[in-house]
């Protein structure tokens, strides 16, 4: 069943309140050719809510991939052999170009929001949801900011498919998608409370300190070959380097926002050396504070 026999069978069968919108072929020729959406844009997006009787089979796959993320009920993906459960506040992507069915449960058929989307930056994020379990149901909070930006992006293209729309339209979508893909990410830096995690707040909070890398390892109960590889694996810095970077951006918002001197500034965030400071500034920002101070005070 494709997408105009599914929709042909929705509206016969009911699916109140359903929207769909599926882009022509002269559309998605404009949008691989435009130098912002050429590697990520929509090709179909919709929503429907109690879809009864929503059944998809696709013997040859699609040429693009498929987000189905449910809001309500359940329903059932069939994919490689493999049966995936959808239930509220989950998502699945599914591949392009292998053969699928998904459709909805019988006794609580679900509500979801899906899109067809394809293009080069589309297949890199594809793999990157594929990182932590490949092909798997992935849990999300139910993001209701994220929500209206679909529902924005669908009113949108109800309206317009001039260039600025579609441009619009095209990089909220993938910040949609984003948001999904990138959620255990975010959930991991901000929220954890790992080994990691815990060390990075307690330098935020001690910005003004000297530590050792044995001493950041021991607060944490760690040793140091231990702490120092959890770290560089989740942040691409060692310990002391991340410390370090803080220290100067925290100096840039001195620089910017006060008239502290550069000494004065050294002071506060705990280097004894000055010129130690210029040094690991400007490696890391490029130029000295002085002339940082001078280009963004104008």
């Amino acid at each position: 069943m494709d997408i105009s026999t599914a929709q042909r069978k929705g509206v016969k069968e009911g699916f109140i309140g359903q929207k769909m919108i599926v882009l022509p072929p002269g559309i998605k020729k404009r949008l691989l050719l435009n130098a912002l959406t050429g590697g990520f844009y929509l090709t179909a997006i919709g929503y429907y809510p109690k879809a009864v009787n929503h059944d998809i089979y696709r013997k040859t796959g699609s040429g693009q991939y498929i987000l189905l993320y449910c809001v309500e009920g359940e329903g059932h993906i069939e994919l490689n052999d493999q049966s995936h459960h959808l239930k509220p506040n989950t998502y699945f992507i599914v591949p392009k170009n292998i053969t699928h069915r998904y459709y909805s449960d019988p006794q609580n058929p679900w509500t979801i929001y899906w899109a067809h989307f394809t293009g080069a930056t589309a297949d890199s994020l594809y793999q990157r949801y594929l990182e932590s379990q490949p092909e798997q149901v992935k849990d999300i909070p139910l993001n209701e900011s994220a929500i209206e930006v679909f529902e924005q992006l669908y009113n949108i293209l109800e309206n317009s498919f001039n260039d600025e729309s579609l441009e619009i339209v095209n990089m909220n979508f993938q910040y949609f998608i984003n948001s999904l893909v990138y959620y255990p990410y975010v959930k991991k830096m901000i929220y954890d409370k790992d080994s990691v995690s815990k060390a990075i707040l307690y330098m935020k909070q001690h910005i003004n300190k000297h530590f050792s890398l044995e001493q950041l390892a021991n607060l944490q109960g760690l040793s140091i070959s231990q702490f120092s590889r959890h770290f560089k694996q989740r942040t691409g810095s060692t310990p002391i380097q991340y410390f370090n970077f803080l220290k100067i951006q925290h100096s840039c918002q001195h620089l910017y926002f006060t008239e502290k001197s550069v000494k004065e500034i050294c002071v506060e965030l705990g280097f004894d050396d000055q010129f130690y400071f210029t040094r690991l500034f400007t490696s890391l920002m490029g130029t000295s504070p002085t002339q940082y101070r001078k280009t963004h005070k104008k």
